[in-house]
């Protein structure tokens, strides 16, 4: 299976009084990885139950098809992930990797 089409799925916990904030961080540094990296596909989604007073964020990323891979440059620097989230985070953030199958 070709790494263009490896789908990255990176989820923590916030609090549930700055999960907006983190939210927000994060859509802002997708933004700036878009731009830096063209045909890369971001998204970010919050689970919609709290539990414990916390959170659940998930980043998601994607190429579209036929503009590259997500290389190890790239996955190094998702994994790290937006440096103004860390005073929100939770424990530590996960990052899943998928193959697409289509």
């Amino acid at each position: 299976m070709s790494a263009a089409r490896r789908e990255l799925y990176v989820y923590f916990r916030v609090s549930q009084t700055h999960w907006r904030d983190a939210a927000d961080a994060v859509s802002a540094w997708q933004r700036a990885l878009h731009v830096a990296h063209s045909g890369l596909i971001t998204r970010v989604l919050r689970r919609p139950d709290a539990h414990d007073d916390a959170v659940t964020l998930m980043e998601i990323y994607a190429c579209e098809q036929g503009a590259g891979a997500i290389d190890d440059a790239l996955l190094a620097e998702i994994e790290r992930g937006a440096p103004e989230v860390r005073r929100w985070l939770i424990g530590e953030r996960h990052c899943e990797r998928f193959d697409a199958l289509d």
